[in-house]
């Protein structure tokens, strides 16, 4: 029998400032929720500009406590206002010293489910995050929502298959993606990895994208986020490389239990064999 789930993801220029930024995000929110989505995402530490450009320590005004900082009990409310199953991702502060790239995941009603933080975290031109950020230490956690099962791994994380097959094993069925990538770094990657992920995995992926270029770097974010299914077909047109686009998709979630049957891949999985993957 079908699961039809409409889903939604956003992929936004940069305001200049947060409260801007989270007010035009509600305003998508809503919008996604007048055409019946009931989960939706946004991108990389949505509520500010990706300020790893560059490595200063005046970026740290960006981080926020997680679940009890402004931007996540904000969400709480547009969650139990739109009935919407909203991914969140910040810069978290845990304590001094504490930072993480983190994504909350608030369900239907409200209520804060839990959050994942950034595993893997990189330092190259452009993106100098290990100034920010300690790597994520919460593990793949996947939150039983009011529309499924539903995980988050986070822009860099998707060069590594380790964590998408855990999510997998963790029971995902929809797995969000938000991300920061620019254009001359890695843009013919994008509709690769996040497909063949799918693939390989048998579940709905959401790839989101930032768009457009910001004050702290030349980054050029080129958008063309989209939601993938597991078959590793895009569902419906992806978004454009040039403007800010909200996306709203139907995503069969009986698929997922179609594929796997048909395809078998868990069931060929070799986890005795696998020893060597995680020795240093």
């Amino acid at each position: 029998m079908a699961h039809v789930v409409r889903a939604a993801l956003v992929q936004a220029t940069w305001t200049g400032d947060t409260e801007s930024m989270i007010a035009k995000h509600e305003e998508h929110a809503r919008e996604a929720a007048r055409q019946g989505a009931k989960v939706i995402g946004f991108q990389e530490v949505f509520n500010a500009p990706y300020f790893c450009q560059v490595q200063e320590p005046e970026h740290y005004r960006w981080a926020e406590p997680v679940p009890d900082g402004p931007t996540v009990r904000r969400m709480r409310d547009l969650a139990r206002e739109t009935g919407m199953v909203i991914v969140v991702p910040v810069f978290e502060v845990e304590q001094s010293g504490f930072y993480f790239n983190t994504a909350a995941v608030i369900d239907a009603d409200g209520s804060y489910l839990g959050k994942y933080r950034k595993h893997h975290i990189p330092q190259v031109k452009g993106f100098w995050e290990k100034y920010y950020f300690k790597p994520g230490n919460l593990g793949w956690p996947v939150f039983d929502t009011a529309v499924g099962k539903v995980g988050v791994y986070i822009c860099y994380d998707r060069h590594f298959p380790e964590g998408w097959r855990q999510l997998g094993l963790n029971g995902a069925q929809l797995v969000y993606n938000p991300s920061a990538t620019s254009r001359g770094l890695s843009a013919y990657l994008w509709q690769l990895e996040q497909p063949a992920a799918a693939v390989a995995n048998e579940y709905y992926i959401a790839a989101i994208n930032r768009v457009g270029q910001e004050e702290y770097g030349d980054n050029d974010f080129y958008g063309t986020s989209y939601f993938v299914d597991p078959r590793g077909q895009f569902v419906g047109e992806t978004a454009n490389d040039k403007t800010e686009e909200l996306l709203v998709r139907d995503l069969d979630f009986g698929l997922i239990d179609e594929v796997r049957t048909q395809w078998a891949f868990y069931r060929d999985r070799r986890p005795d064999a696998y020893d060597g993957l995680v020795q240093p």
